[in-house]
């Protein structure tokens, strides 16, 4: 049940409405106008997250004077004092979240007073992520007790087309060996709804490894590591909710699964979510570079504007490999508010972590 309060900070328009959590009703509306909305803000990742992990909804709706309408999607950990708790959008690993808003962005008043509100929370930890088309006006209105980091998420624009994406876009070298995935004996297959989710997992634990040999992590730490990060159990959720806005795309070499990637869409915009490779049958033929140019004529086809490809450090191999589908690093910041520097101790723990293990990070 929804709870509805005045806020005591009001603008030029009068005062605010907050409703918690946000009527869903009102959230889809929002993420059918805001431009900049990807399938990470919607209500149905939100359960997907709270059906996978102990989390509740804990979304906020802000009803301006003036007509405007701010969603911020938030979960907290169920059955703690809310005073012990975090109120995020959304927790590491879950992607981009952030406000959504209609019509139009609010201006600089409306977002200090979202932003103010979050920051007064009783939560031990506040956190929002911002997408990488965020309007600035959220940059400009965080309150000064706000930590802001900033990533780099990677985008691929895909106006005029598949046929200017590939000519345009795509570098040569990108195009060469999406050509010689063409020319090599590669079976791919599309499922949606959960289909393949099986057998992508499969290739996922047998990535698994091979990061782990990478980064001089031992086995099974990778794997506990990892399959509490990304446990199947997620990927089913969201496959099995999403239906046919979740495609998993499945490459075989010799009947064997060589490579795989999963796209989530909503809207404009096609998300690459995971992708996962037995790199000993999927290099040799270039399926990778094959399943990303399907996945990305699909979205073209599909009628979408932007193929979001997801956080890289600027520099990396990974980031190196977007770039080459012509994916541009755009900011993208996350405002973070903690009453106990949990962050800093974490990635301090982190750190002394990957120095014992001689960790290389990719």
């Amino acid at each position: 049940m929804s709870t509805v309060e005045v806020l005591t900070r009001t603008t030029a328009a009068g005062p605010v409405r907050v409703t918690s959590p946000a009527p869903r009703e009102v959230w889809w509306r929002l993420a059918g106008e805001d431009p900049a909305a990807l399938v990470t803000q919607t209500p149905t990742w939100l359960d997907s997250l709270c059906e996978t992990a102990p989390f509740e909804d804990a979304s906020r709706l802000y009803v301006f004077g003036g007509g405007r309408r701010v969603v911020v999607p938030l979960v907290r950990r169920r059955g703690l004092p809310r005073y012990l708790t975090a109120e995020e959008s959304w927790p590491s690993g879950w992607g981009i979240g952030g406000p959504l808003s209609a019509p139009g962005p609010p201006d600089a008043e409306e977002a200090a007073v979202v932003l103010g509100d979050l920051a007064r929370r009783p939560a031990l930890r506040v956190g929002v992520r911002c997408g990488p088309d965020a309007d600035p006006v959220w940059a400009s209105a965080a309150p000064p007790g706000f930590a802001v980091e900033a990533l780099t998420t990677y985008v691929l624009e895909l106006d005029g087309g598949f046929g200017t994406v590939w000519e345009r876009r795509f570098h040569g070298r990108i195009r060469r060996d999406v050509r010689r995935g063409e020319r090599s004996a590669v079976e791919v297959e599309v499922g949606r709804g959960g289909r393949l989710v099986p057998e992508f997992y499969g290739l996922y634990e047998t990535s698994m490894l091979r990061w782990a040999a990478h980064q001089h992590e031992p086995r099974a730490l990778a794997r506990l590591r990892r399959s509490r990060e990304f446990p199947r159990r997620y990927l089913e959720e969201v496959a099995g909710r999403f239906g046919d806005g979740c495609a998993v795309y499945l490459a075989r070499v010799g009947g064997e699964p060589a490579a795989g990637v999963v796209v989530v869409s909503h809207g404009d915009r096609a998300k690459y979510w995971r992708g996962a490779m037995d790199r000993d049958l999927a290099h040799p033929v270039r399926a990778n570079f094959l399943l990303q140019r399907l996945a990305i004529e699909d979205a073209c086809a599909e009628g979408r504007t932007a193929y979001v490809m997801g956080d890289s450090r600027p520099g990396s191999s990974l980031a190196h490999f977007k770039e080459g589908f012509g994916a541009e690093g755009r900011p993208s910041l996350r405002y973070r508010r903690e009453r106990l520097p949990l962050t800093r101790a974490d990635r301090l723990a982190r750190t002394a972590a990957k120095r014992l293990l001689r960790f290389r990070d990719a």
